[in-house]
């Protein structure tokens, strides 16, 4: 699978950098396990530098480099390393926390050019936002800075981790984008990991009516991508394919409760949609497209992926991408169980940190996703359509994750 004029085998779309584990916030669900100070094996500027350096090694046009974190503000150096970044043609983006660290920042942001920034509102309802991030008024500092951002012309993307906690918001956080005006909204499928519970999770059918949900919501002019979700991709596929041929899939295909609930509650609120579905259908996983760097230098397939394949201290990002034998086989879609007989495994191909999570098992089936190998047979053959039809490049499938 290529993006633009490479293969994703021999270089990232996006290289994530957990710059540090610090962060003022105490978030339920945080990957990253946060604490208030960082630890003393965080690899330090000069690191940072020879990091950089190395994205920039895959070659012209190099991956984004996204400062991630806990809160890449807590570094004293991050200006520093956006600058030389910046210096080495290395596009990078941020993605901080929002505490008064961000408030102190925006002349920062304007300063050093940082053209994208991701802002996480989990839940529209302010209660509910603030209890998962374990500091009050964040909800409302969240969409302060999200206005003020955008006023100074940054790009700004919504980040929202769905979980029991928060999928019921879900249409109220269409509305809330919409009143924002933010146009790209990066919906984050729940993984166990990290301070993150199983309870939190969904079930498989519940995951199904959030991903057909997804798709109708991105018809509201929304750029919809999903992180751990790739069955929204097999979803939006089948959707549109069925949608060119007139077909109603609300009354073709069969939804579960959530989905009913979240429908209704999004038209009472905005409508019915006019436009086109903005659902992107990019064919990047863990390890295809998308890398980690923790924050001591230990490289993972995902930031939800606690299964190290290398360190930039030892090697170069550059050598583990292409060689690791792990991300080769995740990149070959060498899957066990359904996820490896499924006709979308190479679009879609589970999230290989859910199946981790859930069995130890990188290469495990996907237990989030209802579907079962063959299972659009009568479908697609009822309105002519064949799985090549699903799968054939189409204008938006650019590689993204």
């Amino acid at each position: 699978m290529k993006k633009g004029s490479w293969s994703l085998s021999e270089k990232p779309i996006l290289v994530f950098w957990e710059t540090t584990k610090a962060c003022l916030l105490s978030c339920k669900h945080c990957r990253a396990e946060a604490i208030t100070k960082p630890l003393p094996s965080e690899m330090n500027t000069k690191e940072g530098m020879r990091l950089i350096d190395q994205v920039s090694g895959f070659g012209k046009p190099s991956p984004i480099l996204i400062f991630t974190g806990g809160d890449p503000l807590m570094r004293s150096d991050i200006w520093e390393l956006v600058d030389y970044a910046h210096d080495r043609g290395v596009v990078v983006a941020l993605s901080p926390s929002v505490t008064p660290k961000l408030e102190e920042s925006f002349e920062e942001f304007r300063k050093h050019k940082i053209s994208s920034v991701s802002i996480s509102i989990d839940s529209p309802y302010e209660k509910v936002h603030d209890g998962i991030r374990g500091v009050e008024g964040t909800f409302k500092k969240s969409v302060e800075a999200i206005k003020r951002l955008k006023g100074m012309g940054t790009r700004v993307q919504v980040n929202t981790t769905v979980m029991r906690s928060t999928v019921d918001g879900l249409p109220d956080m269409v509305w809330l984008l919409k009143e924002l005006k933010v146009d790209t909204w990066e919906v984050f499928y729940l993984v166990p990991t990290g301070r993150a519970t199983f309870r939190e999770d969904l079930s498989k059918e519940e995951w199904e009516d959030v991903s057909s949900f997804l798709y109708e919501a991105s018809k509201y002019n929304i750029t919809i991508r999903t992180s751990e979700g790739p069955i929204f991709r097999r979803v939006s596929l089948l959707y549109k394919a069925l949608e060119s041929k007139g077909v109603n899939v609300e009354e073709e295909l069969p939804h579960g409760s959530l989905y009913y609930k979240l429908i209704k509650r999004l038209r009472e609120t905005l409508g019915k949609p006019e436009g086109r579905s903005k659902a992107e259908t990019h064919g990047t996983r863990d390890g295809m497209g998308v890398i980690f760097v923790s924050y001591d230098g230990l490289v993972y397939p995902s930031g939800f992926l606690p299964y190290p394949v290398g360190s930039v201290r030892k090697q170069t990002l550059v050598e583990i991408y292409r060689r690791s034998a792990i991300l080769n086989k995740i990149r070959s879609s060498e899957f066990k169980g359904k996820c490896g007989r499924c006709e979308f495994k190479y679009i879609c191909g589970g999230s290989r940190s859910r199946a981790f999570s859930y069995t130890g098992d990188i290469m495990a089936e996907d237990p989030s996703c209802i579907y079962k190998p063959m299972d659009y047979d009568d479908l697609l053959k009822r309105y002519g359509l064949t799985y090549e039809d699903l799968l054939s490049p189409g204008d938006d499938h650019g590689e993204h994750r």
